[in-house]
């Protein structure tokens, strides 16, 4: 291992240089005591030699780790949990709104952050390779399309959630179900919708190609497709739509058609967003634990920042079917 002006040493090459693994580097490089006093010794004398420096690390002056966490958009109160989450993490997080630039990459590299956490958003894979030269520690939430097996993401359980909302209708006796997706690129609609899939099949009926709409994930894609919806000549009796807010839409479709929720038509949701619990009448939706993924996506990042690889590239956690009131027994 040579030191360079130009080049800066990579923690997994002082622990070659030391003859210890990357986590027991790891492990002195984070002050952890598990590590004989030997070995602590030689890889710091590596490390202060080396005058080796986590990459793209950049702290406050309170001495938190600052990293960028990047949305696609910033017009729903789904970020507002995300971002509460990886504050909760621990690190300082500067919250950007340009994933839909073509240029968002670029913007990233030049601030000269720690990392970044990327938030539904679809990383090309010149994007990745922008991002892998400038050697900036990255984990995606909620992915919008298939992660690279190289960078770690952390979503839910989206297809359960699918399962989980269509059974539930199911059981009260409904039949003509209807779905309302997200974008039909993103990978989280389309886990959702065969999640629904799968619930129909396994009660012994079809998905139905005039029930499956898709939405935007906000108030107008789900009041639009539900508008469409209600207005065929054999209307569903409940729909489950991929997010709170789209459901949210499609009660307003159902009020300005003149049906009641849910005595004449059910609905259920995707998120539990707050307002899910507020709305009138308080609306039965799958929880996703929005503020959980965005704490863990912040730990993860901070362990990649500090030189410690995460044991899981792909992590999912649990959703809960949360019953409220926008479901009932079909009246016809």
């Amino acid at each position: 291992m040579t030191r360079s002006g130009s080049r800066r040493p990579t923690l997994a090459a002082i622990a070659q240089a030391a003859g210890v693994s990357l986590p027991t580097a790891s492990k002195v490089l984070n002050g952890k005591d598990d590590v004989s006093a030997e070995t602590r010794a030689r890889v710091r004398r590596l490390l202060e030699e080396h005058e080796y420096i986590p990459v793209g690390t950049r702290r406050a002056a309170a001495g938190q780790v600052v990293i960028d966490l990047v949305f696609t958009a910033l017009d729903s109160p789904w970020a507002v949990e995300i971002i509460r989450g990886v504050v909760d993490s621990g690190v300082q997080a500067v919250v950007s709104a340009m994933a839909h630039r073509k240029d968002w990459a670029q913007t990233l590299v030049r601030a000269r952050r720690a990392g970044a956490v990327l938030v539904t958003s679809e990383l090309s894979k010149a994007d990745l390779r922008l991002l892998e030269r400038a050697r900036l520690p990255l984990v995606v939430l909620d992915p919008a399309d298939l992660p690279s097996p190289d960078v770690p993401s952390v979503g839910a359980t989206n297809w359960a959630g699918g399962l989980a909302a269509t059974e539930h209708l199911l059981e009260l006796g409904h039949r003509r179900i209807a779905v309302i997706g997200g974008p039909p690129g993103f990978l989280c609609s389309k886990a959702r919708i065969d999640g629904y899939r799968t619930a129909l099949e396994r009660a012994g009926g079809t998905a139905h190609p005039e029930l499956i709409r898709h939405g935007d994930f906000h108030h107008e894609g789900g009041y639009r497709a539900a508008v469409e919806l209600l207005d065929l000549p054999d209307p569903p009796t409940a729909i489950f739509a991929g997010s709170d807010e789209q459901a949210l839409g499609a009660i307003e479709a159902a009020r300005r058609a003149g049906l009641t929720v849910p005595r004449e038509v059910s609905v259920v949701g995707f998120d539990d967003l707050p307002v899910a619990r507020w709305s009138s009448p308080p609306l039965t939706t799958i929880r996703q634990p929005l503020d959980e993924m965005g704490r863990l996506a912040g730990r993860l990042l901070a362990d990649l920042i500090a030189g410690t690889p995460p044991r899981s590239h792909r992590i999912e956690l649990a959703t809960e079917l949360i019953v409220r009131s926008t479901t009932a027994p079909p009246a016809r």
